[in-house]
């Protein structure tokens, strides 16, 4: 429980993934974190299913992959695929989609599926475990005051009493609808697709058994002309009855007024049984923060963005928001960040979910419908039609393309007249502001086995010029006072994917700095790297 006299390092106001991520990265790093969040009880609603490789490396560096794997309620052996159709689910036109194993090479962990009050669960569970976080369930937000060494929030605990609790940082992990972000006034660019979408959750073992012929696939989308590239989407919850769908509905459409079950199976493509276990709607609209900063309060997930469930970027973009914020304001408590570190969040983060949106939601949106309305079996011929839909998706760049860095930032050494952006490719070689891909050691460990909470060093052999490296780094890092490990590879051998004989890794796992020779004063890359 929270301990209303104490000042914390860091009040997280929300305590969805996104909060409790934030408070597991600054929690293992011995910081006092406190979460309030409204409710006790997980939302039953599946939703954020779609987990990235990038994700679960976050879970893995929090100490929870295994409890987030074994929260999985489809069978192991059930691989994670997805399906595009064309007219109906069961049209017979249909091609494969989001194939994320095709950059599973770069990656450290595999990706995962499951509902996300099961992935929420097991965030909390091994929140519980650190006795620095404390969490106030039925507890609300409400106004907040900040001075030049803290924050004070107002809230209302579960006894209905108003208190003060006071932080040095504050973070909105609060949703779409941000009272934290409304609180400090920052302001949102908003894009109004002017779409009621509905979403159902429906029990189906007849659906289940008609999707057997599509094996090791568990979410499906369904592109209609008179939908104008928008979707109709079904993805599994568990194997054998649960779905959830969602889509384009009337402006109009009440729970009252529709026929959902004939809706579902005019986009199934064939009568089966249906009982529904949640009927609920939502507005089409990609929504981004101004600013994702005010002084010492801060916002991150879907309070700082907000889309449709397009690609499942949505609670991946929030968890890569938490551990980039994480590392940067647990650098600033302990007194070797800098003013510089934590506005670099923003920098950071900000143009890639701006290029998110752009690039991989609103462009694909009409794509589709340019397809759609130049092509069709009626027009064309059945033949035709079909050589040109197989082709579509043909060296599909969705998943490859997509590959956030931060080239350009000013606290990484790389091209200064770069942007960061969630466009980009994934390769081996080891490059300023990009992901680091993991790479084997001789004594069969991986790269990322080594990684720690502060900097680490990779060094590509023992010999006496990385031997003078070394020494220069720790140097500089123990005079300056910045976390640093060295680690030698064994032989340049080791790190040939990765072009480089030194590589600087920040504590995301971003790459700072990568060269084949002594390019630079060892400080002068360490301030950079801590903003200073």
């Amino acid at each position: 429980m929270i301990d209303f006299e104490q000042t914390y390092d860091v009040l997280v106001i929300g305590g969805g993934p996104v909060g409790f991520g934030l408070a597991l990265e600054l929690g293992q790093r011995g910081h006092s974190v406190a979460i309030v969040e409204r409710t006790a009880e997980l939302h039953t609603i599946p939703r954020g299913q779609n987990l990235t490789q990038r994700t679960m490396e976050h879970f893995h560096a929090w100490g929870c992959e295994d409890e987030v794997r074994a929260a999985r309620i489809v069978p192991r052996d059930y691989a994670i695929g997805g399906m595009t159709s064309y007219r109906t689910l069961l049209s017979g036109y249909h091609y494969d989609w989001m194939q994320r194993e095709r950059v599973r090479p770069y990656y450290f962990c595999d990706n995962e599926r499951l509902p996300q009050y099961l992935m929420e669960g097991a965030l909390r569970a091994r929140a519980a475990t650190l006795p620095n976080i404390a969490v106030n369930y039925g507890t609300t937000f409400y106004s907040l005051e900040q001075d030049a060494a803290s924050v004070t929030a107002q809230v209302t605990d579960v006894t209905g009493t108003n208190r003060s609790l006071r932080a040095r940082y504050v973070v909105g992990t609060d949703g779409s609808n941000s009272p934290v972000r409304r609180s400090v006034g920052i302001t949102q660019t908003t894009s109004d697709y002017d779409k009621r979408m509905v979403l159902l959750v429906f029990k189906s073992k007849q659906l289940h058994e008609e999707l057997n012929r599509f094996p090791d696939k568990q979410f499906y989308c369904v592109l209609h002309e008179e939908l104008q590239g928008y979707w109709r989407f079904f993805g599994r919850v568990d194997f054998g009855s649960t779905w959830f769908f969602h889509a384009p509905v009337p402006a109009d459409t009440t729970k009252e007024n529709f026929d959902f079950r004939g809706f579902l199976e005019s986009a199934i493509g064939t009568s089966v049984d249906i009982e529904f276990e949640h009927i609920g709607f939502w507005d089409l609209r990609i929504a981004q923060a101004d600013k994702y900063r005010k002084d010492r309060v801060f916002i991150a997930g879907d309070a700082c963005h907000s889309h449709p469930p397009y690609g499942g970027y949505g609670v991946n973009t929030g968890l890569e928001d938490a551990r980039n914020l994480g590392w940067k304001l647990s650098a600033q408590l302990s007194g070797w960040g800098s003013e510089a570190l934590l506005s670099s969040y923003e920098e950071e983060r900000h143009p890639v979910f701006q290029t998110t949106a752009e690039q991989f939601i609103a462009r694909f949106i009409e794509e589709d419908r340019d397809f759609l309305n130049a092509h069709s079996p009626e027009a064309m011929g059945e033949a035709e039609f079909r050589k040109v839909w197989d082709r579509r998706n043909e060296g599909a760049t969705e998943v490859t393309s997509f590959a956030p860095n931060y080239d350009g930032s000013s606290v990484v050494w790389g091209d200064s007249a770069a942007t960061p952006s969630a466009v980009g490719t994934h390769e081996a070689r080891a490059r300023a502001g990009h992901h680091l891909t993991p790479s084997a050691l001789l004594d069969g460990s991986n790269t990322y086995e080594h990684l720690g909470a502060g900097y680490t060093l990779f060094l590509s052999e023992h010999d006496d010029e990385c031997a003078r490296q070394a020494q220069d780094f720790s140097r500089a890092a123990e005079t300056q006072g910045i976390p640093l490990d060295v680690v030698f590879t064994g032989t340049a051998d080791a790190m040939r994917f990765w072009e480089a004989r030194a590589v600087l890794i920040r504590p995301d796992s971003y790459v700072a700095w990568a060269s084949d020779h002594h390019d630079a004063a060892a400080v002068d890359i360490l301030l950079r790297a801590a903003g200073r």
